[in-house]
C-alpha cells in the first residue's frame, strides 16, 4: 500500500512539471513574440505611459534575459524561482501602467495572464503546488 501512494505521488509530480515547464514556455515565447516581432506596438505603448527610451531598452532586455533563463530552467530548475519572481514583478508594473493611463480591460489581460503563469512557475518551483 505504501508502494501505490509512492507511485501516486511521482505521478502528481510528472503531471505538475509538466504543466510547469509549458508555463514556462508559454511565458518566455509570449515574451519574446511581443519584444522581437512586435516591438512597433511596445514603442508605442511606452510613449503611451510617457517612458522613455532607456527604460523601455532595459525592460525589453529584462524581460528577454529572464525569459531565457526560465527555458533553461527547463534543464536547470534552480534557476526558475528568481527570473519567475522577476518577471511577475515586471508584470505587476505593466498592470499598473495599464491603470495609469486608463487602458480597456482587453489591454490588461496578456499581462495579467502571464503574472499569474510566473507566480504558478514561482510557486511550483517552490514545490507549493
Amino acid at each position: 500500500m505504501l508502494k501505490t501512494e509512492k507511485n501516486k505521488l511521482k505521478l502528481k509530480l510528472k503531471h505538475m512539471t509538466n504543466y510547469t515547464i509549458i508555463a514556462q514556455l508559454v511565458v518566455s515565447l509570449s515574451i519574446v513574440y511581443v519584444w522581437i516581432f512586435r516591438f512597433d506596438n511596445i514603442v508605442n505603448e511606452f510613449k503611451q505611459y510617457r517612458l522613455n527610451d532607456l527604460t523601455r531598452s532595459l525592460v525589453g532586455a529584462s524581460k528577454i534575459a529572464l525569459s531565457t533563463l526560465l527555458v533553461a530552467g527547463i534543464y536547470y530548475p534552480d534557476l526558475i524561482l528568481i527570473p519567475a519572481l522577476l518577471l511577475a514583478f515586471l508584470m505587476l508594473a505593466a498592470q499598473y501602467f495599464h491603470f495609469k493611463i486608463g487602458n480597456p480591460w482587453q489591454k490588461h489581460i496578456p499581462s495579467m495572464l502571464l503574472l499569474i503563469l510566473c507566480l504558478f512557475i514561482a510557486a511550483a518551483s517552490l514545490k507549493l503546488v
